[in-house]
């Protein structure tokens, strides 16, 4: 498939305004939704204005938030001890969007929001260490029985 660039033209005077796409400084996104045949194909999205960029960030980031947040609750809610290795990929997906939004949304958020933003994620991140701790120390507890069982009947 052709690339094409496209030309943005003045109504009165018809001339010819031409963007070099790279020079332009501001939020860059690919577009999740595919279009039907006959439509121009969108690949990549720039958006310049600031005012645009942090509202669709605040919303991008407050969806993701409650994505984690109904996740922890259903780990905190179930006493499963089998729920090991999904706590600690939470984990790491947790850490994972925390150094994203550090070093990907930081330079377009308002400070205040950034700052109360990093507070959530690391009580989050808190939540489901203290999560993984308690399993852990389950699992140790359990081993500790069982070796002082199998010890007396030996004997």
């Amino acid at each position: 498939m052709k690339k094409q660039k496209y030309c943005l033209y003045k109504n009165k005077d018809k001339k010819n305004i031409k963007l070099n796409f790279d020079k332009i400084i501001g939020y860059e996104f690919n577009p999740k939704i595919k279009l039907k045949k006959n439509t121009i194909s969108v690949t990549k999205i720039i958006i310049v204005k600031s005012s645009m960029i942090e509202s669709i960030l605040k919303k991008k980031i407050k969806n993701k938030l409650n994505l984690y947040l109904k996740l922890i609750i259903k780990f905190i809610e179930t006493d499963s001890d089998d729920d090991g290795e999904s706590l600690r990929e939470a984990l790491n997906d947790v850490t994972r969007y925390k150094s994203i939004v550090e070093y990907k949304y930081k330079k377009y958020l308002d400070k205040k929001f950034y700052e109360i933003l990093k507070k959530k994620i690391e009580i989050l991140e808190y939540e489901l260490n203290l999560k993984l701790m308690n399993i852990s120390y389950s699992y140790e507890d359990d081993y500790e029985y069982e070796e002082e069982i199998t010890s007396r009947r030996r004997r």
